[in-house]
């Protein structure tokens, strides 16, 4: 999840929230950000409630309001296997280069 408040934007929050089908951009209006500040702020888990508009092809959702589902994170379980510790690549590493 990542926010940003830019400040020429009048107090208003824009947050990209992403899950396995994809990116959702979000509007988060001042007075809708200050009612749900600490769910916004530290949040990892989040389902926004809301209104989706489209305009010239792009989608993003006006947020109404937020439920915080962080304490869910920790009995989630993964479907793949864990990695196997003992792979080896084959494929040699490369340096980075700075084009600097």
């Amino acid at each position: 999840m990542a926010r940003q408040r830019p400040g020429t934007a009048k107090g208003v929050v824009f947050m990209t929230l992403e899950d396995e089908t994809g990116v959702a951009n979000i509007v988060v209006w001042k007075d809708v950000f200050d009612a749900n500040r600490q769910l916004v702020m530290s949040g990892s888990f989040l389902v926004v409630h809301g209104q989706i508009q489209s305009e010239s092809g792009v989608i993003h959702l006006v947020a109404k309001s937020f439920t915080d589902l962080s304490h869910l994170t920790a009995s989630m379980k993964r479907d793949d296997p864990a990695p196997d510790p003992s792979y080896k690549p084959t494929a040699r590493l490369v340096s980075s280069r700075d084009f600097h």
